[in-house]
């Protein structure tokens, strides 16, 4: 597991070290993908093809994952015991997907072992934003924050400690659409304007020459789940993305 500081008792003495954060361990992986746990798809197909969720997290590993995403939220299969699972089996931070709109449900997350959470702009006004995203920071979460749009990012608060990621499907139709990449690319001006040190894009990246292309364009990571999980071998989704990489971005 990859250390940052150490971290000191009461008495100043130092101790183990504590993992880096969401946001630091995705910022310095040379394999900078957000891989997801998720049962189906927004149509409600089956994504584990009868493999265990510790299958897929070892599979993960393997191919370098910085991080995990687990999605909780149930029109996609998700619970908090698959949260509380992961958690159990590996090292790598985790992002809790799922609708987020509560302090209470933050500090849940916590317990439930994330060190990230979902916050979806278009679903939360301003003043909600800016609750969500002190309350996460204060508990030692990464606000994950989720835009569609320009104007959403007027109301992300501190977005310097924040991921930014653009949504490249509507949320409005649960995500069934097809999704349009362009919308990333579009915004990606914008969101890194916001001061954010890692524009992410997320969903419908359908296969390793589009997350090469994202990144090479100057993403700092990519959340990807379904293309992930029908590849059968992450690790060779990865190392086809890796040599489709040409940008002077590239890693």
């Amino acid at each position: 597991m990859t250390t940052s500081e150490p971290v000191r008792d009461s008495h100043g003495t130092a101790g183990c070290c504590a993992p880096p954060s969401f946001l630091d361990a995705l910022l310095a992986s040379p394999t900078p993908v957000v891989m997801e746990v998720k049962r189906r798809d927004a149509h409600g197909y089956d994504l584990l093809g009868g493999r265990t969720p510790a299958a897929i997290v070892a599979a993960y590993e393997s191919a370098g994952a910085p991080c995990i995403s687990v999605v909780t939220g149930r029109w996609f299969g998700g619970s908090p015991a698959l949260l509380r699972d992961v958690a159990s089996m590996t090292d790598l931070p985790l992002l809790q997907k799922d609708f987020i709109t509560r302090k209470d449900q933050i500090r849940t997350a916590k317990e439930w072992g994330a060190s990230a959470v979902l916050l979806t702009a278009a679903l939360l006004p301003a003043s909600s934003m800016h609750t969500l995203v002190t309350e996460a920071l204060s508990v030692g979460l990464t606000p994950f924050v989720e835009v569609t749009e320009e104007a959403e990012l007027e109301r992300i608060s501190q977005p310097e400690r924040c991921v930014i990621a653009v949504n490249n499907k509507d949320i409005k139709a649960r995500e069934r659409d097809r999704g349009d990449l362009g919308r990333s690319l579009g915004l990606l001006a914008a969101v890194r304007a916001t001061g954010t040190r890692c524009p992410v894009s997320a969903s419908a990246i359908d296969g390793p020459a589009s997350a090469a292309r994202l990144l090479d364009a100057g993403f700092g990571g990519l959340l990807v789940g379904a293309s992930l999980l029908r590849s059968g071998s992450p690790s060779t989704w990865v190392a086809e993305m890796a040599s489709a990489r040409t940008g002077r971005d590239a890693r």
